[in-house]
């Protein structure tokens, strides 16, 4: 086994918050190794989730642009889809993402090691691959292992049963397509795969789409889809079975049929985290019920020079929080005054129309017992929206009644995931309705929608009747 030199960090980890850490680190002067069981740096976000999802989606909103045109009177020939060609594409948008990540690392003298990861002791790492074993000394050491898709139980293996990073690598357009799961992956998959022309059947086990997300807000999207797709809710899988002519599937549910036969079945049921090979038993560090590591404010573990960022340390799994903590790792590490505290951490869901969110929902400010106001505003009445074919939308807004602050938002339409930020810097800031509708936004735009939901609830609206002072 060979040795090499002691590191001031090693970071496990080369996907979003990883390589930040690393980077974050080597701009604060400390020696950095990063090592990553891939040859490709990015992780799951930018192989095989975010980026190429959202490619894909790029050219399934194309398809479905073109079609929805035809209500202007503009009329275009049935699309001619070039599989071979489309899977070109997203590869080479990867390909020059993570080939722009490996200049970057070496740019900053980011020492690299490709293999898999286990500690030796509380400063040691053992760093296995097909060329051996390497041991990395260390001071101090940033875990972000990221998750894996969780597998339904009793799913038998079967290469039409698939993982989104099966459905992602574009082989085939199966006719028919089950999709277990109505959470973001599974509604983003189906919009590429119905354009590519496969019919779709949605099932998810709770009683809407998109759970996390209070259901006004979603019905923009549900009202749509349901004309394109079979969905399923409140309906589980009894029993999955491969078989020759495809895979039949049972169901139980209030509404559901007693069962179905798929080409493919994609499983969207969550992930898990990547915790079960760093050999953390060996050093006393304890995961929780999910597989999670505990950390502090400072993403340290229960063993101080340890931490822990990302996925690896539970929900929400999204590669946005993932880098932000893995700056402040960095940095708390590096000597300075950081800490991960954000008042919220936004949520998009990536289908047309789009669905974003932040801070509390109603049912949350509920559970909590936070008396609010409500504010929405339907984009029928918003004049950008209707010249863009956008009605089809909402944005809403809740404010504490005892403070005035926002403590929520959620937008429901193009560009969702673009216009939530203003709705997340002005909870940051402490806004209140007033601060918020007496900002001047431009007009016509679909950024004003969230402006005017918050004059629903300051009063002032004109656009719409005011709602009746109780």
């Amino acid at each position: 086994m060979q040795h090499t030199h002691r590191y001031d960090l090693v970071v496990v980890g080369g996907g979003p918050g990883g390589y930040t850490a690393a980077f974050r680190a080597a701009d604060l002067g400390l020696s950095v190794c990063l090592v990553e069981q891939h040859a490709r740096l990015g992780g799951v976000c930018l192989n095989v989730g975010c980026i190429p999802s959202k490619t894909l989606l790029h050219g399934a909103t194309i398809i479905e642009e073109a079609e929805e045109a035809a209500a202007m009177g503009i009329g275009f020939a049935a699309p001619r889809i070039d599989l071979a060609a489309l899977r070109a594409h997203k590869e080479g948008v990867v390909a020059k993402l993570t080939s722009g990540l490996d200049s970057l690392a070496k740019a900053r003298k980011v020492s690299r090691l490709q293999g898999r990861a286990s500690f030796g002791d509380a400063h040691t790492l053992r760093v296995r691959s097909d060329a051996g074993e390497e041991a990395v000394s260390f001071e101090h050491c940033i875990l972000a292992t990221g998750s894996r898709t969780s597998r339904l139980p009793g799913c038998p293996d079967d290469p039409r049963i698939w993982s989104s990073s099966d459905a992602l690598a574009l082989k085939t357009v199966p006719k028919r397509l089950l999709i277990i799961g109505g959470g973001i992956i599974g509604l983003e998959m189906a919009q590429v795969y119905h354009a590519l022309g496969a019919e779709i059947t949605i099932v998810e086990m709770l009683e809407q789409i998109i759970p996390p997300a209070d259901k006004d807000l979603v019905q923009p999207l549900f009202l749509k889809l349901k004309k394109r797709y079979q969905i399923l809710t409140r309906t589980r899988v009894e029993e999955i079975t491969a078989q020759a002519q495809g895979i039949r599937v049972r169901f139980a549910g209030p509404k559901a049929p007693e069962e179905g036969e798929y080409d493919a079945v994609l499983t969207a049921v969550g992930r898990r985290a990547n915790s079960q090979e760093l050999g953390l038993e060996s050093i006393g560090l304890e995961v929780d019920g999910q597989g999670c590591i505990p950390v502090d404010r400072y993403q340290r573990s229960a063993i101080p020079h340890i931490y822990a960022i990302g996925d690896l340390v539970g929900e929400p799994m999204l590669a946005h929080k993932a880098t932000h903590q893995g700056k402040v790792a960095a940095e708390v590490i590096a000597g300075l005054g950081s800490a991960f505290s954000p008042m919220t951490i936004p949520s998009v869901a990536y289908t047309h129309p789009e669905v974003a969110w932040m801070g509390l929902n109603e049912k949350e400010a509920k559970e909590q017992g936070i008396d609010y106001s409500k504010g929405k505003f339907p984009w029928g009445a918003s004049g950008r929206a209707l010249s863009s074919g956008a009605s089809a939308g909402v944005s809403k807004v809740l404010f504490a009644k005892e403070s005035g602050r926002i403590i929520g938002a959620g937008i429901c339409g193009l560009n969702a995931g673009e216009l939530i930020h203003e709705a997340v810097l002005a909870l940051e800031m402490g806004a209140d309705a007033e601060d918020i509708s007496r900002t001047v936004h431009a007009h016509p735009t679909l950024a004003e929608t969230f402006a005017l939901a918050a004059e629903m609830v300051e009063g002032s609206i004109t656009d719409l009747m005011p709602p009746k002072k109780r």
